[in-house]
């Protein structure tokens, strides 16, 4: 007699929620690409404003890794 297991995510209503890897890739690399340049510019600029500006850009790449994880864990 086979009892069937339910798989991860589906106790959530709806369809399950759909993860793109290449759209991810792209905006961390964006976002790293603009905290790269962030730095660099920090000579033309007050160096504590760069080190903001780049400690937000990689918030922000790690805020959308983040929300990819919690994504596929809902998978």
């Amino acid at each position: 007699m086979s009892t069937s297991i339910p798989r991860p995510g589906q106790h959530f209503p709806g369809s399950p929620p759909r993860i793109e890897p290449d759209r991810i890739h792209v905006e961390v690399d964006g976002l790293l690409t603009r905290a790269r340049d962030a730095a660099s510019a920090g000579d033309a600029q007050d160096p504590a404003v760069a080190i903001s500006r780049q400690a937000q850009l990689l918030e922000q790449a790690h805020d959308v890794l983040v929300q990819a994880l919690a994504t596929v864990d809902k998978v």
